[in-house]
């Protein structure tokens, strides 16, 4: 059955100037076995650094538990979707988790703050106490960001981001930027890739020029801009739309799961994905992350801290596995439904790796922060370990 313009609601709108990544979340029902589990997780670290002796279960019992910390966090996602319910559900745990003494209360995508730059101002001044937002939203207030999450060419393997974030140190890096906002960036939340739905075939780069094609801002729409496709941006909730009237002959979103849901094999028969065992080139790891109010990161202390940034690590893990799940299902429906998948080449993706890394060192140069993240990253891709990137693609970049 047709989907009607209203029933498709995930919208993620991109804050002006900024390169947008959106995404989708599938639901899996794990609490009834996973606190446990993470409860004796948690004791372990805890005893490690030396924490405060925890007995019983819940493990939190103190003056500071009783009286409890609440924090209002707003996520990208909308009511209804399943990226929602499955946040939902990860941020209504934390109270049992943690005795008591944290509980998060998730709104919806506008339920507070109308849209991004809102939901940025909000968390900033303590209107909300966290959000959930996929990190390169903010290119336009922290140039850092675009390489907080995956770029074109760039680190394609979602390891390669748990690498540079947590053994490299970039998630110290993330936490001093942010700090200079008034932000404390507590972790990065795995996602997906994102994918391209077409009205007509396209089966290399050559074939994008002269179309219009919804994709993110940023460094995502200046470099299909290098081969002629004219780049528009759109919130999730426009794109079927815009496929349906042909307003746009294609629009880059998200994985197959949630393109799935929203209704794009109605609209657009072609799917283009990366080369085998690529599904994008252009946004490969899209990250989401939870920032929060650093007033509120502050009142926790060093222990409930580490809870936090654990829980965190646990749900990016539960929320990648469980879309690539959702994702497998999903392409078996598009098939079904008549899509038929294109893959560039190897050649294609040479000749979008020396479109981007000139974007790569334009982005870098916007300010030292993120000067200091890229340096980091090009020194991990240069590494006979990744092989990435040799001296002669950098020849006259700096």
């Amino acid at each position: 059955m047709k989907k009607t313009t209203s029933e498709i609601t995930t919208t993620h709108d991109a804050a002006a100037g900024t390169a947008v990544a959106e995404t989708g979340g599938v639901t899996g029902n794990r609490r009834d076995a996973a606190p446990d589990a993470r409860r004796r997780g948690f004791l372990k670290t805890a005893a490690a650094v030396g924490a405060t002796t925890l007995v019983g279960a819940p493990f939190i019992r103190n003056a500071e538990a009783a009286k409890g910390h609440v924090w209002k966090v707003q996520t990208v996602w909308d009511a209804g979707t399943t990226g929602y319910t499955l946040f939902e559900e990860w941020a209504r745990g934390l109270k049992e988790l943690s005795g008591g003494e944290l509980e998060m209360q998730p709104f919806a995508a506008k339920s507070v703050a109308a849209d991004n730059n809102a939901l940025f101002d909000a968390v900033r001044n303590g209107v909300l106490q966290g959000m959930n937002p996929f990190t390169l939203y903010w290119a336009g207030k922290i140039p850092a960001s675009v390489f907080l999450s995956s770029y074109p060419a760039g680190p394609d393997q979602p390891m390669q981001w748990d690498t540079m974030f947590y053994g490299l140190g970039m998630l110290d890096m993330a936490r001093e930027i942010y700090r200079k906002k008034g932000l404390v960036y507590v972790a990065p939340i795995q996602h997906d890739a994102n994918i391209i739905h077409s009205k007509r075939p396209v089966n290399s780069l050559a074939d994008l020029k002269g179309m219009k094609i919804r994709v993110p801002g940023g460094m995502v729409a200046e470099v299909f801009q290098k081969f002629g496709v004219s780049t528009v941006s759109l919130p999730g909730s426009d794109i079927f739309p815009a496929l349906e009237k042909g307003t746009i002959d294609a629009a880059d979103y998200v994985g197959p799961a949630v393109n799935w849901d929203l209704g794009f094999a109605q609209v657009a028969k072609y799917i283009l994905f990366g080369p085998p065992g690529t599904m994008s080139i252009y946004q490969p790891v899209d990250l989401m992350d939870l920032t929060v109010n650093v007033r509120a990161w502050d009142r926790l202390g060093p222990r409930m801290q580490g809870f936090v940034e654990e829980q965190v690590h646990n749900y990016s893990l539960r929320h990648y596995t469980a879309i690539q799940k959702r994702n497998m299902e999903a392409m078996d429906k598009f098939l079904e439904a008549g899509s038929v998948v294109s893959r560039l080449s190897g050649e294609d993706v040479m000749e979008f790796r020396r479109a981007a890394i000139p974007i790569w060192f334009n982005w870098a140069n916007k300010d030292e922060d993120a000067r200091r993240v890229f340096d980091l990253q090009l020194a991990y891709m240069k590494n006979d370990i990744m092989g990435y990137v040799s001296e002669a693609d950098l020849k006259g970049l700096s």
